[in-house]
Formats: C-alpha cells, structure tokens, sequence
C-alpha cells in the first residue's frame, strides 16, 4: 500500500475565520493566597536553548548586518532537529516556527543549505516569509501553528518591526513599546515556548547593554529576557549579552564561520576570548592620542566603559601604558614617547 501524501504544515489556516486566542486564564492560573502559593509546585522554566532562551518573550538585538540573522536561523535549526545549539549547547528537539519576515524563499534555502552543510533539514521546522502584524491576525495565524503543533518549543520573528503593528492615536512611546511585546507575550505566555523577537539596537552606543536596543525602555520593560549581540565589523568574534527574568546575567563569547554561516560558543568567561583585541585598540588609538582618558577612549573606540577603565589598569600594570596626569600615554618600547 502506498504511504498517503504529505501535508506540510502551514502557517494559515484553512478555516475562512481565524479561531481567536483563547483568555490564557483558562490554561494558567493567575491567583493565589499566600500560603497556596507557597504550597505550589511549578515546573522549571521550558528552555529552547538552556541557559539562553527560555520560555517566554526574548528580545535579540544587534546592529544590522551583524550576524542576527545568521544566528537565529542557526538556533531555529538546531532545536528543531535537537543536537546542539550553536555547536556546544545541548537542546531538546522540538518544532519551531521561523518567520523570516525580510527574506525570499531562495535566500532561505541558500542559508540553510551552507548552515546544514550537508545534513537533512529538519522536518520540525517551519519557515514563512510573510505574516500579518501581530494585532492584525498574526497572534492567531501564530496561535493556530501552536495549536497544531502541541510540542513546540520555540517561534522566531525576523524581524520584529514588521509585526509589531500600528500604535493606538495618543498612545506614548513607552506604552506603544510595551503593548507590541505584550502581544507576543500573550502568545508566548499561553503556549509555553519561547517566542524570540530579532530587533535592531540604537547607532550610539551606551555604558548599559539594555539602553542600546532601539525604542523605548518598554521594549526591554516587557520582554521576558533581552539578548544582544555585539561584534566590531570585520571581527570574526562578538559577544552574546544576555539578561532576564529566568535566565541570569551573563556574557558570552561567540565565533562566527562566514564559509558555513555558523556562531559557535566559546568555552570561559567572554573577556578571555576578547581581551586580546581590545588591548590592542586601546593601545592604537593612546599611540595617536597620548594623554587619552579611559572615557574618551571609550567614545571614540566603541568599546565598553568599564571594559576600557579595567583593561587600562591592567595595561598599566603589565607596562603596556603609563599613567600620566589622569590619563595614559604609550611607553617608548610599545612606540609610544614616553
């Protein structure tokens, strides 16, 4: 007997009228007295990528053309078809429904193509290149994948801006940031996956990671985590900023193969991965301007503040700079002239 054909999973349904989201107050409870809370048993937090990306709303940002892209179709891959995540993780495999919002089905499959390097694409993995803003039947059009895919573990919006919608006339900037979110949120939220949200980052930088994601605070404010990707142009390292309500705070080095399209994790602390660069453009740009202070360094370089200050003290330390009158100047041996 012949198997029946197969049916791939779509976005849409093929029902005339979306089914509305249905209240998550009646999948989750939302009230408590005090010591029936305490009594309660919840289950740890679902992760996509443990330690990463948890259940929940997950903002990654960057600046354009770092490598977002790159890597949230990378982790789209690897949860869908479990293995590990960026080349270290571990993750379960589950599927994920990728919308690639600012790419073509050929620019797609050309990605994953270099990023499989010659593995099967995963089955679980669900990609479209158009869907309607959030408030306008995307949450149902998302909510109807979920409903037919009970074991997902994670949906990608590349990019954010493309569904976040219209704000409501009069509404401030902070709320109308809040409320895109929110609707994700609510998806997220009912369903239990992580919902990731690709996102770009302001052109200044700033001594906070979170005050470089483009918007307002209430972006940041309703997310459940905020991740941002760092990485200088033309650098092949960069570094994977993380915060959130589930997940601690932490840093994380990354490498980027451009021949296969692929971020890996780097084993200890990002600043052993890092620190070798930025010594030597603190020491370049102290060479062109004796005297330079760690704050202005710190402007004209890009780099972090206290990475700067920290690494400065080190320098001074190690005779790779000389501290002079507040600032630092580049001793004789290193082509300085002191």
């Amino acid at each position: 007997m012949s198997e029946p054909p197969y049916n791939p999973p779509h976005l849409y349904s093929t029902s005339p009228e979306p089914q509305p989201l249905q209240p998550a107050q009646q999948r989750i409870r939302t009230a408590w007295t005090a010591d029936e809370l305490m009594a309660t048993e919840f289950p740890e937090p679902r992760w996509a990528v443990p330690g990463i990306l948890s259940e929940g709303v997950n903002l990654l940002a960057g600046p354009p053309k770092v490598g977002k892209s790159w890597l949230s179709l990378g982790l789209a891959l690897a949860v869908a078809a479990g293995g590990r995540a960026m080349d270290s993780v571990p993750v379960e495999g589950g599927p994920v429904l990728y919308l690639a919002l600012e790419d073509t089905p050929r620019r797609l499959q050309t990605r994953m193509r270099k990023i499989l390097g010659g593995d099967p694409a995963p089955r679980g993995l669900t990609l479209a290149t158009s869907c309607p803003p959030l408030p306008q039947g995307g949450n149902e059009a998302i909510a109807q994948w979920l409903d037919r895919n009970p074991e997902a573990r994670m949906v990608v919006i590349d990019v954010f801006a493309k569904m976040r919608g219209t704000s409501a006339p009069g509404m401030s900037a902070y709320d109308a940031d809040y409320a895109a979110v929110g609707h994700a949120k609510r998806v997220a939220d009912h369903y239990g996956v992580a919902m990731v949200l690709v996102h770009h980052v302001r052109k200044a930088g700033a001594d906070d990671f979170l005050a470089e994601v483009s918007g307002t605070n209430g972006l940041a404010g309703a997310a459940d985590a905020t991740l941002v990707l760092k990485r200088s142009r033309g650098q092949a390292d960069g570094v994977l900023h993380v915060t959130g309500r589930d997940v601690d705070e932490s840093e994380h080095a990354l490498r980027f193969y451009a021949e296969a399209g692929a971020w890996e994790l780097l084993e200890g602390p990002a600043a052993d991965h890092t620190l070798g660069d930025t010594r030597t453009a603190i020491l370049r740009f102290v060479r062109l301007h004796p005297g330079a202070r760690p704050k202005g360094i710190a402007d004209e370089t890009g780099l972090e503040p206290n990475l700067v200050r920290q690494t400065c003290s080190r320098m001074a330390k190690d005779v790779q700079l000389i501290r002079k009158n507040g600032g630092y100047v580049v001793p004789a041996e290193n082509g300085g002239e002191e």
